[in-house]
């Protein structure tokens, strides 16, 4: 798993360094500064982007996560410890790890095999802020009577929700990459959603999905 990390602390950079190099199936790509590691994202095409943010996190961060993980679908897993953070709107970013800064080296390393699995890690106390009421973020108002997907479309969302990766979708379904695009547009559309994570969530809500 190639790992890119970030972090504003020079020495929080080394100690996720010396790590991450402690797990056989990780290796270390890019070590920077924040704005760096966003910046190199795409040139380095990391597996997974671990990242130890600093409150307050504002929304250009957030945007720069979204962008990220539509480009490439990586993990993103995130340290922090700012009790007013929205893990709704991180994991609507993209993100799948939200755990603390105190968090153990164990801990991390879990969460981030955990995500390149395709799956989501919470710390319990940030559970809250995701089973309140979603933040609008200028999303219509979903109404499932209305807004049915199609069944080739909640095949897609589901498998979405599993991890799988455009090329992958278009693999399993013996369809065009260009189609499974297409798809997933359609999705966002009838959803509201902006993220392929905020897809799932509400199609999990909807009961269209169980993962």
């Amino acid at each position: 798993m190639r790992v890119l990390i970030g972090a504003s602390s020079e020495v929080v950079r080394a100690g996720l360094e010396s790590l991450v190099a402690t797990a056989p199936t990780f290796q270390v790509v890019g070590s920077f500064p924040i704005a760096t590691a966003l910046a190199q994202f795409e040139n380095l095409q990391p597996d997974v982007m671990l990242l130890d943010l600093e409150s307050p996190v504002d929304e250009a961060t957030l945007q720069a996560l979204e962008s990220a993980y539509m480009v490439r679908n990586s993990a993103i897993v995130i340290l922090i410890d700012d009790p007013e953070f929205s893990v709704a709107n991180a994991l609507y970013a993209g993100v799948r790890a939200v755990i603390p800064r105190a968090a153990t080296a164990e801990e991390i390393v879990a969460a981030i095999q955990a995500s390149v699995a395709g799956l989501v890690v919470l710390h319990p106390d940030a559970l809250h802020s995701v089973l309140s009421p979603m933040p609008s973020r200028d999303r219509p108002e979903f109404h499932p009577a209305d807004q049915i997907l199609s069944p080739r479309e909640i095949e897609v969302l589901r498998m979405i929700a599993e991890g799988l990766s455009n090329k992958e979708i278009a693999s399993k379904l013996g369809i065009s990459e260009h189609t499974v695009k297409f798809h997933i547009s359609a999705i966002f559309m009838k959803l509201g959603a902006s993220s392929r994570t905020e897809a799932v969530i509400i199609g999990i809500r909807a009961g269209m999905i169980m993962v």
